[in-house]
């Protein structure tokens, strides 16, 4: 399923990889929500990003991203997906912080054994995985974004695109 770093498949380029299951089912995995499963997007767009707290590129593009929810509203569920680089972004309570601290919103799961972002061949973070209403990976952008850049643009028209199908 990977594909190269800012590669985006338009709508209309529809692919057929399924989004994998989500890898942790105990609630203390879970951040701001319980834990969820791939059904629980099916009718509605989806961004999963995979992200960790210490990776600049990632905090630093969380302004972006909350001001994108909060556009896009109901029409595109949002889940992060927390996977650390090093040994102290594993710790729980340091991640809550975290999340609460970068105003995140949404659903996180806790990767720490990496099993999701291996499942998704992720290679980067943060990495954002747009999703159809059937739960197919329609296109992955990777990088920090900032809002009204070109990756920004790109992926809010894509995600819109993908909720008006």
């Amino acid at each position: 399923m990977a594909l190269g770093a800012g590669a985006c498949v338009t709508p209309a380029e529809a692919r057929t990889e399924a989004l994998p299951e989500l890898t942790r089912t105990a609630a203390e995995d879970w951040i701001n929500s319980k834990p969820l499963k791939v059904a629980d997007f099916r009718g509605s767009a989806a961004l999963v990003h995979v992200w960790t707290f210490a990776c600049w590129n990632c905090y630093r593009s969380f302004p972006w991203l909350t001001a994108m929810e909060k556009r896009l509203g109901a029409r595109v569920k949002v889940v992060g997906i927390h996977t650390p680089e090093l040994e102290h972004e594993r710790d729980k309570k340091a991640l809550r912080a975290k999340v609460s601290e970068y105003g995140l919103p949404h659903a996180v799961m806790i990767d720490d054994d990496h099993a999701y972002w291996r499942a998704l061949g992720t290679r980067y973070w943060p990495s954002w995985y747009l999703v159809d209403k059937r739960g197919r990976v329609r296109a992955l952008f990777t990088g920090e974004t900032h809002e009204n850049d070109e990756q920004a643009v790109r992926i809010e028209r894509d995600l819109g695109s993908l909720a008006a199908e």
